[in-house]
C-alpha cells in the first residue's frame, strides 16, 4: 500500500514542469498576437466572451460576417468550428454562411455536454476550402480558451498530492460525542516594546494555566506552532530578529511542557512586515466604523511596500486609536497546539483487552464503553480495526461495524492506487450495510454518502445524505452532513441552497472554502470574501482560500490584489498553479508581465 505524503522533490519537479508548460503556452499566445491581421474572420466573435459551465453543459453563440468578395473568390469555402486540446479534437461541424447585403453572415448557437478536458481547451473557428486532396485551412481564429467552472473546485474529501490528507467518515462513539475530533487552541504571551523577555503578569499566568488544562484534556499532541510577532512601532526594531527571539524565549519558557514532544512536532517561526495579524484583530475591533475598517483593509491588501502601506494607514482617521488599542496585541508570541483527547485504559483493563484479542477468553471481560475507550486511545488505524472487529463478536451493536467502516475509509485515503481504494471502499460499504441492519442510524447513511461522493456518484450520495439528515441528534454530525450536502449542492447547480447548508461554524478550512464558492456562484461577493477569509485564517497552508480571494479581486478589476492572493495560493499549494494557468478568470492577468513575474518567483 503506497502512503502519502509525496516526496518534496517530486512536488518541486511538478511545479517546474507546470511552469514550463505555462511558459510554452505564453510563447504560443505571444506568437499568435504577432500573426498577420485577419482577412476573413476579423469580425468573428463568441457570446459569452468567456465560456461558463452551467449545469453539465456549455452554451454559447458564434457569429460574424465575411466579405462577399472573399467567399465568391474562393470556391467550395466553408466555415467550421472545433473544440481543441492537446490530446482531443471535437469537430462541432459546419456553420452556414447566409448572404446578407455586402457580406455573408454566420450565426449559430451551441449547447454541448461538458467534459473535463475542455477546461484547458480552445474554441477555434476555421475558414477552409474543400479540394480534391482534402480541406485546406485558409484562416483560423481562436475565439476563447478555457471554461469558467469554479464549482468544480469544490472539496469533497478527495486526496491530492501536496495537500494534507482530508479526514473522512464519522465515528459513532459512546455518549454520541466525537472524542476523536481534533482540538485546536491558541495561547498568547505578551512582551513590552522592543523586549524579548516575557511579561510575567496575570495574563501570563492565565495563558500558562489554559495551556496546561488543554494538554491535560488533549494529551495526543499532533503539532505545536510557536510564532513570534512584532508591531510596526519604531521601538520594535527594523528586522525580523525580534519576533524570532521572542518565539525562542517562549519555547525555552515552555521547555518542561514541551520536552516530551519531538523537535519535528514543534515549529518555531516569526512574522514581520505582515499585516495578517492586524487584519485578524480588526475583524472584532469596535473602536472605529466599518467604513474606516474597509479603508484600512484596502490599504493592507494593495501591492505597495510595507512602509508605504503604513504611511497610508497613518493618514486614515481613527488609525491612531487602532495603534493605541491593537499594536500592543502585536507584541506577542502565539502558541498554537493541535491535539486530540484520549480516553485510555488502565493496566488491568489493558490486560483484559489483550486476553480478549488473543481469544483466550470465551466472553468479554470489558464493558462496551471500555472497548470504545481502547479503540479511541490508539492512533493506529490497524489497531482500531482489530478492536472493532473483535467487538462485533461480543456486542449486537451498529457501532463496531460503522467504526470499522470509517477505518477502511481513512485507510483508502492513504493509498495512491485507485484499485486499492475501491476495494477498501467496497468493504466499508458492506460494513455500513450491516451496521444499518443491526440498528437504523444516521452515521452509517452519512458514511455511505461520503463513499459515494468520493466515487463520483453525486446524486446517489446526495440521497444518502438527505436520508441521514432526518435522524441526526449529534450536532457535529449535523454540521458534517450539511457541509457535505452543501458541497454536492454546488456540483448540482443549486448554489442558493448550498449557502444555507453552510450556516455553521467550521473547524476545517475546506468547508469555509466551499461556503465561499457557493456565495461566489450566486455573485454575493461580500459573503464569499468573508468565507474565503475564514478559510485562510483556519489554514493558511491550505491555499484554496487565497485562490478564492484572488478570483474575487480579479473579477472586480483589482489586479494587484489578485496577484498577491494568487501568489500566496500557489506558494501554499502547488496544485493550484496548473489551475491558475488555465482559469479564464485570470485571463487578463496572464497577459501582464506582473503575472509572469509572480509565478517566476516561485
Amino acid at each position: 500500500m503506497l502512503v502519502f505524503p509525496i516526496s518534496k522533490l517530486y512536488v518541486r519537479l511538478f511545479s517546474i514542469l507546470i511552469f514550463f508548460i505555462w511558459l510554452s503556452g505564453f510563447c504560443v499566445e505571444s506568437e499568435a498576437r504577432t500573426m498577420p491581421e485577419s482577412k476573413y474572420l476579423s469580425t468573428a466573435r463568441i457570446n459569452p466572451y468567456k465560456l461558463k459551465l452551467e449545469g453539465d453543459s456549455l452554451r454559447f453563440e458564434v457569429a460574424g460576417t465575411i466579405p462577399i468578395e472573399s467567399v465568391m473568390a474562393i470556391r467550395n469555402s466553408k466555415l467550421r468550428l472545433f473544440y481543441q486540446a492537446q490530446s482531443r479534437n471535437l469537430d462541432l461541424g459546419e456553420i452556414p454562411l447566409l448572404r446578407e447585403g455586402t457580406a455573408f453572415r454566420f450565426e449559430k448557437s451551441y449547447s454541448i455536454l461538458f467534459e473535463d478536458w475542455m477546461l484547458g481547451a480552445s474554441l477555434e473557428l476555421q475558414f477552409v476550402q474543400q479540394k480534391r486532396s482534402g480541406e485546406e485551412i485558409l484562416e483560423k481564429k481562436a475565439l476563447t480558451k478555457g471554461v469558467l467552472a469554479p464549482q468544480l473546485m469544490v472539496k469533497l474529501g478527495e486526496v491530492y498530492a501536496d495537500e494534507p490528507i482530508p479526514e473522512v467518515g464519522a465515528y459513532m462513539l459512546s455518549g454520541q460525542t466525537d472524542r476523536d475530533a481534533v482540538q485546536r487552541e491558541e495561547f498568547v504571551f505578551y512582551f513590552d516594546p522592543g523586549q524579548t523577555q516575557i511579561k510575567k503578569n496575570s495574563a501570563f499566568s492565565s495563558s500558562i494555566n489554559q495551556l496546561d488544562d488543554f494538554l491535560q484534556r488533549n494529551p495526543l499532541v499532533q503539532a505545536i506552532k510557536i510564532t513570534g510577532l512584532q508591531s510596526p512601532e519604531s521601538s520594535e526594531g527594523k528586522s525580523s530578529q525580534l519576533g524570532m527571539s521572542r518565539a525562542e524565549a517562549v519555547k525555552k519558557e515552555l521547555d518542561t511542557r514541551l520536552s516530551a514532544f519531538p523537535d519535528s512536532m514543534i515549529r518555531v517561526d516569526s512574522r514581520w512586515n505582515d499585516w495578517f495579524d492586524l487584519r485578524l484583530l480588526l475583524r472584532d475591533y469596535e473602536g472605529i466604523s466599518t467604513q474606516r475598517k474597509d479603508e484600512m483593509y484596502a490599504v493592507v491588501m494593495n501591492r505597495e511596500s510595507f512602509q508605504d502601506q503604513y504611511e497610508r494607514l497613518v493618514k486614515i482617521p481613527g488609525f491612531s486609536q487602532v495603534q493605541k488599542d491593537l499594536f500592543p496585541k502585536l507584541r506577542v508570541v502565539k502558541v498554537e497546539v493541535v491535539a486530540k483527547p484520549r480516553k485510555g485504559l488502565d493496566m488491568e483493563q489493558s490486560r483484559k483487552l489483550n486476553e480478549a484479542l488473543k481469544n483466550t477468553t470465551s466472553g468479554s471481560l470489558l464493558t462496551f464503553e471500555e472497548w470504545i475507550q481502547a479503540a479511541e486511545a490508539t492512533n493506529s488505524l490497524d489497531e482500531k480495526a482489530v478492536i472493532f472487529s473483535k467487538m462485533t463478536e461480543y456486542f449486537h451493536s451498529p457501532l463496531p461495524y460503522n467504526n470499522m467502516a470509517v477505518v477502511r475509509m481513512r485507510q483508502a485515503q492513504r493509498t495512491l492506487d485507485y484499485g486499492s481504494k475501491e476495494i477498501l471502499w467496497d468493504e466499508a460499504d458492506r460494513l455500513l450495510v450491516q451496521a444499518y441492519r443491526v440498528e437504523v442510524n444516521p452515521y452509517s447513511l452519512h458514511n455511505q454518502g461520503q463513499i459515494l461522493a468520493l466515487k463520483g456518484n453525486y446524486w446517489e450520495a446526495y440521497k444518502k445524505l438527505s436520508d441521514a439528515s432526518t435522524g441526526i441528534q449529534n450536532k457535529d454530525l449535523v454540521r458534517r452532513n450539511e457541509a457535505l450536502r452543501g458541497a454536492l449542492d454546488i456540483l448540482r447547480g443549486d448554489y442558493k441552497l448550498a449557502t444555507l447548508r453552510f450556516d455553521y461554524e467550521f473547524t476545517d478550512p475546506k468547508d469555509y472554502f466551499n461556503k465561499g464558492l457557493a456565495f461566489y456562484l450566486i455573485e454575493d461577493f461580500a459573503e464569499a470574501n468573508a468565507a474565503f477569509e475564514e478559510s485562510v485564517i483556519l489554514g493558511r497552508s491550505f491555499g484554496y482560500g487565497y485562490y478564492g480571494l484572488a478570483m474575487i479581486a480579479a473579477g472586480s478589476g483589482q489586479a494587484e490584489i489578485a496577484l498577491i492572493h494568487l501568489k500566496r495560493a500557489v506558494e501554499s499549494n502547488r496544485q493550484l498553479a496548473e489551475k491558475a494557468f488555465q482559469d479564464p478568470v485570470f485571463q487578463e492577468l496572464r497577459e501582464t508581465d506582473e503575472f509572469f513575474k509572480a509565478f517566476n518567483s516561485n
